[in-house]
């Protein structure tokens, strides 16, 4: 097999070794949350998520740009894109919806803020929680491949100073998506093949 296709099987998800290999730490004073705005499509959404981010939305408006706001109320809170998945609204090509602005222009999300202040209990689409991770479900499996993007690069320098591996960063939303049981037993993979290969060369 080609070895950059080699994946860790945990349960019936097919594991990119990145999660293993790969230092990260979210650095939002260096990206300033570029990842919620840049792009040309919005965030994949399912349709359960849509709903609650319908539900909530009278709690969270207050947080969101004008210009994100106005485009929900025109044109609802998701929409379809060319390759034929549900993302959240964007505003100008680019911008996700329900971002709002913190100090030094941090951009943060308006769902994750009314739920991290108590007002609602969502805390933001799962595809969002589990960034960079990307999931792709196919009839007997689900892939999890890590999406490198340049501007999450002060993500890995941060990540590698603090020798936090993104399995580990991602403890939190791969749990909540999967469970514990298959969490543990990711890690107990990823720390065997760091124990076989601690610089991550094969």
């Amino acid at each position: 097999m080609d070895e950059e296709k080699v994946m860790l099987q945990i349960q019936n998800v097919l594991v990119s070794l990145d999660l293993a290999e790969q230092f990260f730490c979210c650095d939002l004073d260096a990206c300033l949350g570029q990842c919620c705005i840049e792009g040309d499509a919005g965030a994949p959404v399912t349709p359960e998520e849509v709903k609650r981010i319908e539900e909530v939305l009278p709690q969270i408006k207050n947080d969101m740009i004008p210009a994100g706001l106005r485009e929900v109320e025109e044109n609802g809170v998701a929409y379809t894109d060319e390759e034929g998945d549900l993302v959240t609204t964007i505003v100008d090509g680019r911008n996700c919806a329900f971002t709002c602005y913190g100090p030094g222009g941090k951009c943060l999300c308006a769902i994750e803020k009314a739920c991290r202040e108590g007002r609602i209990d969502f805390l933001k689409p799962a595809s969002c929680h589990l960034y960079p991770l990307r999931l792709t479900e196919y009839p007997d499996f689900i892939a999890v491949n890590y999406h490198r993007w340049k501007i999450c690069r002060p993500a890995e320098t941060l990540g590698r100073k603090l020798g936090l591996r993104l399995y580990k960063f991602l403890e939190g939303p791969l749990t909540a998506r999967f469970g514990k049981e298959w969490y543990d037993e990711l890690c107990e993979a990823c720390e065997a093949y760091l124990k076989e290969y601690p610089d991550g060369v094969r």
